[in-house]
């Protein structure tokens, strides 16, 4: 799988088992969307069926070790040597203005929109899996997924500048609960009733 497209018999091959069983364990794979088969003629025979050739896919890909988050990690070190706290400061202002723009967006485009409603579509959609829970003081926002866990884990700088970026859009003065960088299930965000900031 490392060359690209090849066939159960070229694994076999290179693995020295027979290519019924590397078409068993294809299948499998194929089935779990790891990998995608097609069909592929082999150079000068034109005759028969033509071979399935097998390919990873971004789902299998996913499944090897993976070292954004360190890659990320390591930027930020080399941003703060250079630039100093404003450049990590920088960098989360830069992440997070999408959310600021998808809730603008979101409030001009459907008036009845409350900005609570906007705000959970905006983290929504950057893949932070938000919910708004309604209490007697207020309401509860939660984040079940942070895509920058790893990195808010080493720098929780950037939870700080996510939880003022909450508050400036409600225009609320909020209190952050629970972080998934500081180890706890989920984000939560306090927004107590009447309170501006």
């Amino acid at each position: 799988m490392a060359k690209g497209n090849i066939t159960a018999t070229q694994l076999a091959t290179q693995l020295g088992i027979t290519p019924a069983a590397v078409r068993r364990h294809l299948d499998l794979l194929e089935g779990e969307g790891l990998v995608v088969a097609r069909a592929s003629r082999r150079p000068g025979n034109s005759r028969g069926r033509p071979a399935k050739s097998f390919k990873i896919t971004d789902a299998g890909r996913d499944r090897f070790y993976q070292a954004y988050s360190e890659l990320a990690v390591q930027a930020i070190v080399q941003l703060l040597d250079a630039a100093g706290p404003q450049g990590l400061d920088a960098l989360a202002q830069a992440h997070f203005s999408p959310i600021e723009s998808f809730f603008s967006e979101a409030l001009a485009a459907d008036p009845d929109k409350t900005p609570h409603a906007a705000l959970v579509a905006a983290l929504d959609a950057r893949g932070y899996a938000a919910s708004l829970s309604q209490m007697a003081t207020g309401s509860q926002l939660c984040q079940h997924h942070c895509p920058v866990a790893d990195v808010a884990r080493a720098y929780p700088e950037i939870c700080e500048v996510e939880t003022s970026l909450i508050a400036q859009l409600l225009q609320s003065h909020v209190q952050r609960l629970a972080t998934i960088a500081h180890g706890d299930g989920i984000c939560t965000t306090n927004i107590p009733a009447g309170v501006v900031a």
